[in-house]
């Protein structure tokens, strides 16, 4: 009884035990667990771990060799055995589709401003009647590069906007036929190691800027109404340089072999430009894109092949839209004898031009000394009466009258679209004093007012409510990329988007101090560039299989938000991070959005091309599929080579 009675309470509870003694059962349980959990580990791993037969055995494992390019140990987490423990990642895929990973070699000197689809020597192949051996021919498969073009030797960063806008490096484009050339007009002046670029043009000897007032002073160019534009022909971008101080960007274009690199000039001062020429083909723009278009002494024949290059100009120009022409046959009265042309002959040109623009229903705004302006109507209600005087150019057969035929005509896998002779039939209005499509707000209200192709249902699965969606998802987007890339330290000027859809990224980037090249590849689900143009941004259509409209190394950022996602059963995507590489900068960056099975394929690509780059987690934690790659492209550049004595 006494000896129950010391293991019980007073109560009959069973009486506790001591403190101490509770503690060291415990801690004994918990050691011995442990020592349990640790020796099976480790009988585990070292019953699952073959011997190394050699010491480049141990190597080829742990991958000393950082960087390496061989493909062995690129794709080893792919080949070992299931049953070893090994810390790869497994989410990676075959790569030898897309080139493998041996380091891709540079190109030689001679190709450092390469531009596959403008390529002077295959353009000679091509018919000369009507430019069209200026026009894109890009090369066939055979002909396709797989090497990096390398930048001239001495290549350094460009200058700084607003600096880049008047100087640019010679060493960067060491090209001095312009500044021989144009001396007297002004364009381009060389000054010991650098460019510098006057503002002069041959049309305007007192400076673009004062050219520009000329405009003002005849259209409103500073009210926020007109706030795209396009410049024919362009020099070395003058006037688009100019304009941008006053809230217009300008889209400014030039074949590649007038003047030696004058669309190059323009882009390595800061200035939106593209190669491009009016030949026989339409140009890569929607319809009813720009609120104002130029030409200044810009060598097209407007009064040719009955008139379709200022068709055209009618298909891209707004509701409303103005056309300035300068030089000839404009004042011929005054200019004949410089000019080197007959009376006669400058007369009939302009005359030609003024039939014309009335058959297409534009009206003569004014004519002021060296300018002349028209401005195309702002919906086709009488338009259709001028046609009972006017039979031609009748206006297009067209089940959608918003349809950029460019577009539609890429999807169809036609790439190039001829340029036809009849007028572009703007949207049906409710009024006479109704504008086609619907009326912009000014800038900069524009930018994220909903655009009116949006607002009509003309995108079909596209409302207000995606619209704005987007926009908040770029805001958050490029809050985050502030931390992962310098946005705001002058690093940026040139940015590409390769996929922008209803261009809510460059709405984002309004605040720094860069321009955007808006690209909708032409197999998107939906035609948006139009959206984007209404905007108040600029852009083009684009098929990431072939080469861009453009010279190596001229932009400074490029994004490509499920670019490869698109194009990854269409094409070698080596050939589109090769096409990446060449109009990237030495030093610029490049943002890629993707599962992270395409981003390990891109970067072990990249990684051949001399980038640093490196995979995070989606802006919304490591739970979102998506995931971001934020690539460098590293400085290199040609050797010179000795010249045998």
């Amino acid at each position: 009884g006494e000896k129950a009675e010391g293991k019980m309470g007073k109560d009959g509870s069973p009486k506790p035990h001591s403190p101490f003694e509770t503690r060291r059962n415990r801690l004994t349980w918990i050691l011995g667990v442990s020592g349990l959990c640790i020796l099976s580990y480790v009988m585990g791993a070292w019953r699952n771990t073959p011997t190394p037969n050699s010491q480049s055995d141990i190597y080829s494992k742990v991958d000393c060799n950082v960087g390496s390019s061989s493909p062995g140990i690129a794709s080893s987490a792919v080949q070992s055995s299931t049953t070893n423990l090994d810390f790869e990642s497994h989410h990676q895929i075959d790569i030898a589709s897309s080139g493998g990973t041996q380091d891709i070699p540079p190109c030689d000197i001679s190709l450092s401003e390469y531009t596959p689809c403008q390529d002077r020597d295959r353009g000679r192949r091509f018919d000369r009647n009507m430019l069209k051996y200026r026009e894109r021919h890009c090369p066939s498969k055979e002909e396709q590069l797989f090497c990096l073009i390398p930048a001239p030797p001495k290549y350094k960063p460009p200058f700084k906007w607003p600096q880049s806008r008047d100087y640019a490096w010679y060493d960067n484009i060491p090209h001095k036929e312009l500044s021989i050339e144009k001396a007297i007009q002004n364009w381009i002046q060389v000054e010991g190691d650098r460019f510098r670029f006057p503002g002069g043009g041959t049309m305007f000897p007192r400076g673009a800027d004062a050219y520009i007032d000329d405009i003002n002073e005849l259209i409103p160019l500073t009210t926020g109404t007109i706030r795209t534009a396009i410049d024919t022909g362009c020099g070395v971008a003058s006037w688009g340089a100019y304009l941008l101080k006053r809230d217009i960007i300008a889209m400014s274009f030039a074949p590649r072999d007038t003047h030696e690199a004058q669309v190059q000039f323009a882009l390595e001062r800061g200035v939106p430009a593209m190669i491009g020429v009016m030949a026989s083909q339409r140009t890569p723009y929607p319809a009813r894109a720009f609120d104002m278009a130029h030409c200044s002494r810009c060598l097209i024949p407007w009064q040719k092949y009955d008139g379709l290059y200022l068709i055209e100009v009618d298909r891209i120009l707004r509701p409303g839209g103005y056309w300035i022409l300068s030089g000839p046959p404009i004042r011929w009265k005054t200019y004949w004898r410089g000019w080197e042309r007959t009376q006669e002959d400058l007369k009939q040109e302009q005359d030609s031009i003024e039939e014309v623009a009335k058959r297409i229903c534009w009206t003569k705004v004014v004519e002021k000394d060296d300018l002349s302006i028209w401005q195309k109507p702002k919906n086709h209600v009488g338009c259709k009466q001028t046609k009972q005087v006017y039979k031609t150019p009748h206006i297009c057969q067209s089940d959608n009258a918003d349809t950029a035929c460019y577009f539609v005509c890429l999807i169809e896998l036609k790439r190039y679209q001829d340029l036809e002779k009849c007028i572009t039939p703007l949207p049906e209005v409710s009024s006479a004093d109704k504008i086609a499509g619907g009326a912009l707000e000014k800038w900069p209200k524009r930018a994220f007012a909903v655009p009116p192709r949006i607002s009509s249902g003309s995108i079909p699965n596209i409302d207000e409510e995606k619209f704005q969606k987007d926009n908040e998802m770029w805001r958050e987007r490029i809050a985050h990329y502030k931390h992962l890339v310098p946005l705001h330290q002058g690093k940026y000027r040139n940015v590409m988007d390769m996929n922008a859809y209803l261009g809510g990224f460059a709405a984002a980037l309004m605040k720094y101090p860069v321009w955007v090249m808006n690209v909708v590849p032409s197999n998107s689900d939906h035609d948006t560039l139009g959206a984007i143009y209404e905007r108040g941004f600029i852009g083009t259509y684009q098929d990431w299989c072939e080469g861009f409209s453009t010279y190596p190394r001229t932009y400074d950022l490029i994004h490509a938000a499920n670019v490869f996602g698109i194009y990854q059963d269409r094409c070698n995507i080596t050939l589109i991070l090769l096409e990446m590489d060449r109009i990237l900068r030495p030093e610029g960056t490049a943002i890629f959005r993707e599962t992270v099975e395409l981003l390990v394929k891109i970067k072990t690509i990249t990684d051949s091309m001399r980038w640093k780059s490196s995979i995070m987690d989606h802006e919304s934690g490591p739970f979102n599929p998506e995931k971001i790659l934020v690539a460098e492209k590293t400085y290199w550049t040609a050797e010179v080579k000795d010249k045998p004595v």
